[in-house]
């Protein structure tokens, strides 16, 4: 019987490409599942034989280990050279972006706290 692996909605297309990759080195026989037409199923990779799993598992969490030392590595070496993008700079180049994140943010605690608020003064 199969068993989910990944999912793969919102992943990036050069990772979902590692880990086939990274199945296919090792021998472990997967498939894969789509979103759908409309975006509301279960895009994943899922591992043929159970028996199989535990490998996979292990290769998959050794592999986004990797993936985020090297992104924290990229991250630290942008902000050493000085090109890690700032907040005031991408209040600059996007300021109504970040408007509305500020706005959003602010009205989900409004949400949260007038309840309080409220029953604290009555």
């Amino acid at each position: 019987m199969a068993k989910l692996l990944y999912k793969l909605n919102g992943v990036p297309e050069d990772e979902a490409d590692d880990i086939r990759e990274l199945l296919d080195q090792h021998g472990i026989e997967f498939y894969e599942t789509s979103a759908g037409r409309w975006q509301i199923s279960v895009a994943a990779i899922w591992i043929r034989h159970n028996e199989d799993y535990p490998q996979a598992k292990t290769l998959l969490d050794l592999y986004q280990e990797k993936r985020f030392q090297e992104a924290r590595a990229d991250y630290l070496q942008r902000i050493a050279d000085g090109t890690a993008e700032s907040f005031w700079q991408r209040l600059q180049r996007e300021p109504l972006r970040v408007l509305i994140y500020i706005l959003a943010v602010a009205f989900i605690v409004y949400l949260t706290v007038v309840p309080f608020i409220q029953w604290a003064m009555h």
